[in-house]
C-alpha cells in the first residue's frame, strides 16, 4: 500500500518535521517526549508511526525514521556505523570495524564491533549485528569523531585500534591481520601517539605483540631503534601467547617474551 505524507496526523507530522530539522534522523522516547508532552500520548504516537511504516523500532526507546525517499514498501536502512554509538553511551565503533573503517583490512566483518564502558548484550538491528566489548573507563581512549553521508559517528583512532587489535586478536580477524594493518599502513599511524596510549593502557601482551611484529617484519617506523629499546622496558615478566586461544608453539622470541605460535615472517611479501 503506497504510503505518503498524507497519511500523517497533524501531530505526527510535526513530531517527525521537527526531530528531522533538529538533525535527529535516530532518536529516543525522551526526545520525542520533549516535544509532544504527555508520556501515555508519546507512546501511542510513537507506536502508530511504527505500525503506519514511519519509524523502526531500533530498541527498547530508540527509534528510526524511515524517510520519504525509502518509497512505497517503506523499506530503509542506516549505517551501522551510525547505529552502532546510538545503541549505547558512551561507545566507539572499534577492533575489526574499525580496522575496516581506517582501509586496514580489506575483509568486511560480519559483525559491527562496539567498544564501550558499559555492559550490554549482543543485538541485531535491521539485520545488522552489533557486539558490545565492554573496558574500564582508565582504557576507554582514542576516540573520534567521523562521518558518514552526513552522519556522526565515533570511532578509535588509528593508534587505538592498533592497540585493541593487540589486545583482542580475536576481536579483529587474529594476529595476521594485525600483521596485515601494520604492514601496509605503518607510514599513517602517529607513532608517538601510541607510544602515549601504550603508556597509558599499561603495557603488558599488547607492547609484546606490537614490537614483535613490527621487529619481525622489519617496519621502518620513526626512530625505529631507540623506540623498540623504550618498549622493552613496558613489557610485562611471564611468556604471553602471540596468538590467544590458538596452540602453544615450540618457538619463543625471549626478547619479547612471547611464544610465537603462529608465523608472521611469511608476510613479507605482502607489505606495501
Amino acid at each position: 500500500m503506497t504510503r505518503n505524507i498524507n497519511q500523517l496526523g497533524a501531530q505526527e507530522a510535526s513530531l517527525l518535521a521537527q526531530l528531522s530539522a533538529d538533525g535527529h534522523t535516530i532518536f529516543t522516547t525522551a526526545q520525542a517526549q520533549t516535544l509532544l508532552g504527555d508520556d501515555a500520548y508519546t507512546a501511542n504516537t510513537l507506536s502508530r508511526l511504527v505500525k503506519k511504516g514511519w519509524l523502526q523500532r531500533l530498541q527498547r526507546g530508540l527509534y528510526l525514521i524511515i524517510p520519504l525517499e525509502a518509497g512505497p514498501e517503506r523499506l530503509w536502512s542506516e549505517s551501522g556505523l551510525v547505529i552502532a554509538g546510538r545503541l549505547v553511551q558512551p561507545s566507539a565503533v572499534a577492533y575489526w570495524s574499525a580496522l575496516h573503517y581506517w582501509g586496514m583490512t580489506e575483509q568486511v566483518p560480519q559483525v559491527v564491533f562496539v567498544q564501550t564502558t558499559q555492559r550490554k548484550a549482543a543485538l541485531q538491528v535491521l539485520g545488522m549485528h552489533f557486539r558490545f566489548v565492554t573496558l574500564p573507563e582508565r582504557r576507554f581512549f582514542g576516540v573520534v569523531q567521523r562521518t558518514v553521508d552526513g552522519k556522526a559517528f565515533a570511532v578509535t583512532d588509528r593508534e587505538k585500534t592498533l592497540l585493541d587489535a593487540a589486545a583482542r586478536p580475536d576481536l579483529c580477524g587474529g594476529v595476521t591481520q594485525l600483521a596485515q594493518a601494520l604492514s601496509s599502513n605503518h607510514p599513517e599511524v602517529n607513532w608517538s601517539r601510541l607510544d602515549d596510549y601504550l603508556q597509558r593502557w599499561g603495557a603488558g601482551v599488547v607492547v609484546k605483540r606490537l614490537g614483535y611484529l613490527i621487529e619481525t617484519l622489519h617496519l621502518p617506523v620513526p626512530d625505529r631503534v631507540s623506540r623498540l629499546e623504550q618498549w622493552q622496558g613496558w613489557i610485562s615478566q611471564g611468556i604471553s601467547m602471540l596468538e590467544p586461544g590458538a596452540d602453544s608453539g615450540s618457538v619463543t622470541a625471549p626478547r619479547w617474551n612471547l611464544r610465537v605460535n603462529v608465523a608472521v615472517e611469511a608476510m613479507h611479501d605482502h607489505r606495501s
